[in-house]
């Protein structure tokens, strides 16, 4: 299954008032899902390289006292994978964090089409400070590509 960059179609200012960053990406599948059926094919398992990718990224961002993953998923909330749950339809779930350098969302919204669905993932970005800018300068081209893989297990 392929997944296509799209233009992001919801209302970021809803989600993250003053959000400067947005993306999103999609992928048809023939299966019938809930958002957070789909958002736990997606995000509650990672391929071995992401998982690599983001204990290097704990590594690097746990001196400047920005929340880790592992912090994450030890949190006795409710969550998909490691992505606090901020809200959920059946259509849509909304996930993410606020920390001090930046705030995001990730929705993942399911849509009926054709036989199957769509199914799209939208990354919502408010940065607070220079140290958000750098951060997400740094990881946006690695985030593309992890959002891709991630979404294909949609599909799996």
């Amino acid at each position: 299954m392929t997944v296509s960059m799209v233009q992001p179609t919801i209302d970021t200012n809803s989600l993250l008032s003053g959000a400067q960053f947005a993306d999103a990406f999609s992928i048809s599948t023939a299966t019938n899902l809930t958002a957070r059926e789909a958002a736990e094919r997606m995000l509650s398992r990672s391929p071995r390289w992401v998982d690599a990718l983001m204990r290097l990224r704990d590594l690097i961002v746990a001196p400047f006292g920005l929340k880790t993953a592992h912090s994450a998923r030890q949190a006795d909330i409710d969550k998909v994978g490691f992505f606090p749950v901020l809200s959920q339809t059946p259509q849509r779930l909304v996930a993410g964090f606020n920390d001090n350098h930046l705030d995001f969302r990730v929705v993942i919204d399911v849509a009926a089409e054709g036989a199957g669905q769509r199914v799209t993932a939208t990354t919502v970005v408010l940065m607070h400070n220079w140290l958000g800018r750098i951060y997400l300068t740094v990881i946006k081209p690695f985030h593309r590509m992890v959002v891709r893989s991630m979404l294909r297990q949609v599909t799996r």
